[in-house]
């Protein structure tokens, strides 16, 4: 049996999350001793082969208008047909807007064991057992199952990306989405000219600590020098001082960046059930008795407008000479 792997493209591109997904369901079959298969879906612009640079010998290819826009009861049937073709026991799934929409409906229609929010590779393959994170991610357990078809749904960001050598061999399959909801895509709102939250490597981000929207410039200052995308907490969008679409948080954007820079930001619960996924977290603020310090890898206690002029203009120097 073998491993299958739903490789995400955006407008017919692949991004980090793509060849991220590749390496894990490389890596699991290398463990369960079989080989990983990919699947992609729709218009393709980017070469597939290159997936063979992170372990894919072999992916699939499903054209057809029917996967051109996104549909995930439509992705479902197709990753379902390609499995039952390839043979495949265990399918892999990155965790991302879309991947989360697919791994519950796939999951009923192949009555499939469903694991998600995989922070780690599978420690033993039978059962199979996967570490994943729990409690808007303040803990971590093992979880096992025994069904005979599983899947999993890592948490992007949680693998990272090398890159090696090889070329994935290519094939196309002819499949039917068949009878399913269907939805139909009439606008697209497209935020343009910046770093998107969900695939940002790192951000800085702001609370009401920042005393004002006026104030913002000086974090977009330090957020260009990282190049970094800009967030912030719920009150300070709830205050009209920057768009809801950089709300981070419970109730706004989940992201899982390499660096989180918390600027003026207590560090609520709600705050850190989007954030505390991030890799390395480094939290500024004036209080030192905030709660973010706790979940802090880095903490600076000071006044926000004397730290953060002074730590770009070191990161600025930094990056001139070096």
């Amino acid at each position: 049996m073998s491993v299958l792997v739903y490789i995400e493209s955006w407008e017919g591109k692949f991004k980090k999350n793509s060849f991220e997904a590749a390496q894990y369901a490389a890596k699991t079959a290398e463990m369960m001793g079989t080989e990983a298969i990919g699947v992609t879906l729709g218009k393709l612009d980017d070469d597939a082969s290159v997936l063979g640079k992170h372990g894919l010998k072999k992916v699939v290819s499903v054209k057809g208008d029917d996967f051109n826009q996104f549909n995930n009861y439509k992705a479902a049937e197709a990753l379902k047909s390609v499995a039952e073709k390839e043979g495949a026991d265990t399918i892999i799934i990155s965790g991302t807007w879309n991947g989360k929409a697919v791994a519950p409906v796939l999951a009923v229609a192949t009555e499939a064991g469903l694991i998600t929010n995989a922070v780690e590779l599978p420690s033993n393959a039978s059962p199979l057992t996967v570490k994943r994170s729990v409690f808007s991610s303040k803990g971590l357990v093992e979880y096992s199952t025994e069904a005979e078809k599983r899947i999993i749904s890592f948490i992007p960001n949680s693998m990272g990306v090398t890159e090696g050598e090889g070329q994935a061999e290519i094939s196309e399959a002819s499949v039917s989405a068949g009878d399913v909801p269907q939805s139909e895509v009439t606008e697209v709102d497209r935020v343009k000219g910046k770093i998107l939250l969900p695939e940002a490597e790192r951000v800085v981000s702001g609370g009401r600590g920042m005393k004002g929207p006026d104030n913002w410039g000086m974090l977009e200052e330090l957020a260009d020098v990282l190049d970094a995308a800009t967030a912030c907490s719920k009150p300070v969008s709830d205050m009209g001082w920057r768009p809801h679409t950089e709300h981070v948080g419970q109730t706004g954007i989940a992201i899982n960046p390499n660096l989180y820079v918390a600027v003026g930001i207590s560090g609520a619960i709600q705050h850190l059930a989007g954030v505390s996924s991030s890799n390395t977290i480094v939290v500024i603020n004036n209080d030192a008795e905030a709660p973010f310090f706790k979940a802090a890898d880095y903490g600076i206690v000071g006044d926000a407008f004397e730290v953060v002029p002074k730590l770009t203009a070191a990161l600025r120097n930094f990056k001139e000479n070096n």
